[in-house]
């Protein structure tokens, strides 16, 4: 393993054993294969993501789409700011093809309370099901939702809303950003996926893992990706983009050994106001792993901070 590894990372590995070949990056997986592995994302988190925290309240909504779908979203309010008119929206991880609300409960609970901002969690919708635009238009909508109907619904100030994601999700939050129709507070990205060429130094370097390899991420894009999917579209590849003079202020995380470190690094260099954090020793994945790995808290309290 390598040297650079977080202790607790380090052991977190050698608890999950190893990760198995995903085969043909290209090939898409049966509706058996898809759900075993839905259900294996969801019972690592429910193993390594420590206790759910206590909130104000917890919600379960729909959020109505353009063409006529209603997502399941639920929302958690702050223990300590019960009355906050401050939403966040987070667009959950897993590759656009696993993730739901249940596996990012804990990390939602997490963002509400560090962050006093309210927080909706949407279920966009899967690939290769629903492949691109689709979950993009999910979550352009949820963001304008939020700032229009759903901010009347959840008693929050439309100007301060702020958008977010993880991994495939803030590929996402950041199309979602470049769409939204009111100003945002904030962006807010942790190791997000952004690079479908797959050409960056950190790719080249952490290309077999740890957590994540090339393989994976190749076959992430594969199965969300259409022939209508362009290179030159940044709805689809976001770093293709030329102008980034109106982007809100943004926060990315990233993690150290992660081949998608350097899309949030390449990002940020973009954008007009953006601040960034290298997370020594982590991995792709340790936003979900709170209950093993310290330095989750960590992201999540940096990624937050006024």
């Amino acid at each position: 393993m390598d040297p650079r590894l977080h202790p607790q990372v380090r052991a977190l590995l050698v608890a999950m054993g190893e990760v198995a070949d995903v085969g043909d990056p290209l090939a898409e997986p049966s509706p058996a294969e898809l759900a075993a592995e839905r259900s294996a994302y969801l019972d690592s988190t429910l193993r390594l993501g420590g206790a759910a925290e206590p909130v104000s309240a917890v919600s379960d909504i729909v959020v109505p789409t353009r063409d006529g779908a209603s997502l399941r979203a639920r929302v958690f309010t702050p223990l300590h700011a019960p009355e906050s008119s401050e939403l966040l929206v987070w667009l959950h991880g897993g590759g656009w093809y696993v993730g739901d609300i249940e596996t990012f409960d804990r990390v939602g609970r997490a963002l509400a309370n560090t962050s006093g901002a309210k927080v909706v969690l949407p279920e966009y919708r899967l690939a290769p099901e629903h492949r691109w635009p689709v979950p993009v238009h999910d979550a352009i909508d949820t963001v304008t939702w939020a700032q229009t109907h759903g901010a009347e619904q959840l008693s929050i100030d439309p100007a301060s809303v702020s958008v977010g994601g993880d991994s495939a999700g803030g590929q996402l939050a950041v199309v979602a950003a470049r769409h939204a129709s009111l100003p945002l507070r904030a962006v807010l990205l942790v190791y997000p996926c952004l690079d479908p060429s797959l050409s960056s130094d950190a790719m080249q370097e952490f290309g077999d893992g740890p957590m994540l390899t090339r393989a994976d991420v190749e076959r992430c894009w594969g199965m969300y990706r259409t022939d209508a999917a362009r290179d030159d579209d940044p709805d689809f590849a976001v770093l293709s983009a030329s102008d980034w003079s109106d982007f809100p202020p943004t926060r990315v995380a990233v993690a150290e050994l992660d081949p998608l470190r350097d899309d949030g690094l390449h990002l940020a260099e973009r954008l007009p106001d953006a601040q960034t954090r290298v997370f020594d020793g982590m991995v792709h994945g340790c936003l979900r792993f709170g209950g093993v790995v310290d330095a989750t808290h960590d992201m999540i309290a940096w990624l937050t901070a006024r």
